[in-house]
């Protein structure tokens, strides 16, 4: 319980969230995360903006229109990412009920401007509710001072930890919006439900809704401390460092990212396409080498480009990085595509 109770005010410190604001740890996926935020703050007829980057925005859409939400999309090509301007004439067009977007979709390593679409969401009365799956505690968000409502996450990306935990913060406005429903969530998913249930654990107090994913709790615990002995701006700063040093080494290789410029590129991962003659063969080819990269997501151009996540604490373990270097050179070798290893670990070496 105490690794329950600790977990709770730490995750209030990562997301940088007022004490007013509630944590939810629930056993769970990413996708359970979103769904409980759906089902928490909309319901049949309610008007929501998506501001859509990819293949998640895609997902996050499916879900509000099967709860019944009149989905309003702001589309952009995969790579790029949606217009401010288009969003908030989206949203000034009808009352909204909320904004969602994904701050880093995993599909196109684009990175949205979360403090902007906060502010643009409260000029125009909505909530602002974003997927932090592949972002939480590597990008910067600051959930108070940006006025957002709901920034959730799962466990298994930048936090380090398995799969298997759904988490989030919500706002007080957030809250007051599941309390003004008219037709509940589904019981396993509702605030309601597990909003007593956190606030007894944080007190150290036992209690009883459904059974926590007991053996992840404790890994929660050490995790969200370790990002905090770190400091929080500075670990954004190092995994900020640690792309940046990617990009120039990608640079050498000849690879290019799918974000169209790197200003929105995630610091999490690189989109990568690739290049003249490669094909999706050279994902195998890294994995002989003993690294794990993935294949292209997004629906559109899934065949042309793959994707290297660098985020949590294999930053500070620069030998694994280079590793990775490594694999991808020595993978574009074997694909016929002359790659200047050394010139890219020089260019990854002078930027880490």
């Amino acid at each position: 319980m105490q690794s329950f109770s600790s977990s709770l005010g730490q995750m209030r410190s990562v997301w940088q969230a007022g004490p007013e604001c509630q944590p939810f740890v629930v056993a769970g996926s990413g996708t359970s995360a979103m769904e409980m935020a759906v089902t928490n703050l909309v319901e049949s007829g309610d008007r929501v903006v998506v501001a859509n980057s990819g293949y998640f925005s895609d997902r996050m859409a499916t879900m509000l229109r099967r709860r019944g939400a009149d989905v309003v999309q702001v589309l952009a090509w995969p790579g790029e990412v949606p217009d401010l301007e288009q969003v908030s004439s989206a949203l000034a067009e009808a009352p909204t009920k909320a904004l969602f977007a994904t701050h880093v979709d995993t599909s196109t390593g684009v990175r949205v401007d979360a403090e902007a679409l906060c502010a643009v969401a409260r000029e125009h009365g909505a909530l602002s509710v974003f997927d932090g799956v592949c972002a939480t505690g590597a990008e910067r968000f600051d959930m108070g001072a940006w006025g957002a409502d709901c920034y959730l996450t799962a466990s298994q990306k930048a936090l380090g930890l398995p799969a298997g935990l759904a988490l989030m913060v919500a706002s007080p406005a957030a809250l007051d919006a599941r309390d003004a429903l008219t037709s509940p969530p589904p019981m396993s998913l509702d605030w309601q439900e597990w909003r007593p249930i956190m606030k007894s654990y944080e007190a150290l107090q036992p209690s009883y809704f459904s059974t926590p994913a007991t053996t992840l709790i404790p890994a929660l615990d050490v995790s969200l401390q370790e990002v905090l002995s770190e400091g929080i701006a500075a670990r954004f700063d190092l995994h900020a460092r640690v792309a940046g040093a990617f990009r120039a080494a990608w640079e050498v290789l000849g690879l290019s990212l799918l974000p169209v410029s790197s200003d929105i590129a995630a610091n999490t991962l690189s989109a990568l396409r690739y290049p003249d003659g490669v094909d999706s063969r050279l994902v195998l080819a890294i994995k002989e080498r003993g690294v794990v990269v993935a294949g292209g997501l997004h629906p559109e151009l899934k065949t042309r480009y793959f994707r290297v996540g660098h985020m949590g604490h294999v930053l500070t373990q620069p030998h694994q990085l280079e590793r990775t270097l490594h694999a991808v050179a020595d993978g574009l070798a074997d694909c016929g595509y002359r790659a200047d290893k050394l010139g890219a670990l020089r260019a990854f070496r002078s930027r880490v």
